[in-house]
This record gives structure tokens, C-alpha cells and sequence, in this order.
């Protein structure tokens, strides 16, 4: 159903009234006739950003951007909820769309940041769209190696073949990609060669399990998988980290960036300035 929607990028969203009825009762209870409204209003919709803290020194050069609804009825609508009914409509378009553009006005306003999108797996099998992607970025003045696309590994990307392709062209445009939630889905280290990406995020179940009293297999996973990140030449960044015992055998293990509560929450945009001026004081912990 999405791939139809998506094959023309000009898609008449009218059309679409009655798939947005049929997904109404098993989303969360959110019609996505909602979702609709909210992005043709452009009110309701945020984006904020969670940074990702290098090892080496302690600063921050990335920052993860993450969308967020408000509904004016029923409050906060988790991203598990409204992303798939935005996959299944189609809306999944309007919506990255939406997070792109927000992004580029923060890198262009911090150019030595990079800022991280999450693209849904199901968008890189139509060409058309990942290059209007690349013409948004370019409509809004920022060069393509400010931002980076979070592809996540648990679902297989549609059309392999397509996606294959549609990588390869980002990364020839200069933006570099990330594979997200490394370790629960479906690239094994020969898939990782095929696929091309810059950057491992390991899952942040794997981080949560290494403040478990037996928690030995979980130090071994975690260091086979930077250790392929490694011998592939690539950036390691850890997810969810929220505690020091974590940022120790993390940093320790070789992991290059580390994510998580433990460095910030997400924060609106007018917040970031502050969060990393401030962290440019804090001294690197030992």
C-alpha cells in the first residue's frame, strides 16, 4: 500500500480518506486523519535533538533529531504510535519532510554540528523520493555533510536492490548514514559490506543489560559489535546509556560516541545553544 502511495511523490492526499479511516483502530486509537490535519496545519508537530557525546573529548559534533506530536486532545503521541500510521498512509513523506527541514535550520545556524534524521527503511526503495530529499537539504542551504540519515536495522529495507542504490547515491552527495539499532535486526556483517553505511549505533537493549549482575554475555556482545564496526572502519555510537558503569565499559570497550540520558534528554532546538555551551566548560571525566 505505502509503495503505491509513494510512487508518485506528488500524492493527492485526498485519496487517501479511506485508508486513513482503516488504520484508525489499531494505531494506538489515533485516526490518521489527525496526522493529516496536523501536518497540513503545521501546528502540533516539534522536532528535538539529543546529543551524541564523543569519547575522545567529551564534546559533542552530532546531535540526533527526533519527532514529536502533540495532539490538542490527547496530549503527547508516542513516535511508535504515529510513525507507523505515517508508513502505512503515506504521510510517512510530509512527515520526514517536516524533520528535514528542521534539521537544516539547526545545522545551518550550528556548522559545526552534524544532525542525525531517521528515514524509514520503506522510503529507500523509490529514487524519486530520497532525491527530493536531497534537493530539500539543498533548498535550505546546508551542505550534505551536516546531515546524516539513521536507517534502522530492525526492518529489512524495501527493495533491497533500490535501497542498495539509493545509499550509495546519498553517500556520493556527501551525507553519510548511519545504521540504527545495530545488533536486533537484519544486517549481518556481509549484508553491512553490501549496504554501505558510515556508522553503527548499537541498540540501547544491549546498553541496559550491562548493569545486570550477570551481565558478562552482554560485555562480550557489545565488544564483538564494535569490534565489526572496527575492522569495517566504522564510527561506533552507543544508545541509551544512562548510567557511568555504562559510559565506562562503553568507552573502555572503544566505542567512539555514547547517547543517552545520562549526557541529556531531547531538548527543543532554542535549547541546544545553551546545553553546548555549557558542556564546552564541563572537563572530560575520568
Amino acid at each position: 500500500m505505502l509503495q503505491q502511495d509513494l510512487a508518485d511523490t506528488e500524492t493527492d492526499f485526498s485519496r487517501l480518506e479511506s485508508k486513513l479511516s482503516e488504520v484508525y483502530s489499531y494505531l494506538g486509537g489515533i485516526p490518521a486523519r489527525e496526522l493529516y490535519k496536523t501536518l497540513q496545519s503545521g501546528q502540533g508537530m516539534s522536532v528535538v535533538y539529543q546529543p551524541q557525546v564523543n569519547v575522545a573529548d567529551d564534546q559533542v559534533s552530532t546531535v540526533e533529531a527526533l519527532v514529536r506530536w502533540h495532539h490538542p486532545t490527547v496530549g503527547s503521541v508516542s513516535p511508535r504510535v504515529f510513525i507507523p500510521i505515517a508508513e502505512e498512509t503515506g504521510l510517512i513523506l510530509q512527515v520526514t519532510e517536516f524533520v528535514i527541514r528542521e534539521a537544516c535550520s539547526v545545522a545551518k545556524r550550528r556548522p559545526d554540528l552534524t544532525v542525525a534524521v531517521n528515514l524509514s527503511p520503506l522510503l529507500f526503495a523509490h529514487s524519486a523520493l530520497i532525491e527530493r530529499f536531497v534537493k530539500t537539504v539543498e533548498e535550505c542551504g546546508v551542505t550534505p555533510h551536516q546531515i546524516e540519515f539513521e536507517i534502522t536495522e530492525n526492518q529489512p529495507l524495501a527493495g533491497d536492490g533500490s535501497a542498495r542504490e539509493s545509499i550509495a547515491f546519498l553517500r556520493d552527495c556527501g551525507f553519510r548514514i548511519a545504521l540504527d539499532d545495530f545488533g536486533i535486526g537484519y544486517s549481518g556483517v556481509q549484508r553491512l559490506n553490501h549496504i554501505g553505511v558510515d556508522k553503527l549505533k548499537i541498540d540501547q537493549s544491549f546498553v541496559r543489560r550491562l548493569d545486570c549482575l550477570k551481565s558478562e554475555p552482554s560485555h562480550e556482545t557489545i565488544q564483538q559489535m564494535i569490534e565489526v564496526g572496527r575492522t569495517m572502519d566504522l564510527v561506533v555510537t552507543a544508545e541509551g546509556v544512562e548510567t557511568d558503569e555504562q559510559r565506562r565499559f562503553l568507552a573502555s570497550a572503544g566505542c567512539d560516541a555514547l547517547q543517552g540520558y545520562l549526557f541529556a534528554r531531547p531538548m527543543a532546538a532554542r535549547d541546544l545553544d545553551a546545553f553546548l555551551g555549557n558542556r564546552a566548560r564541563v572537563p572530560v571525566a575520568a
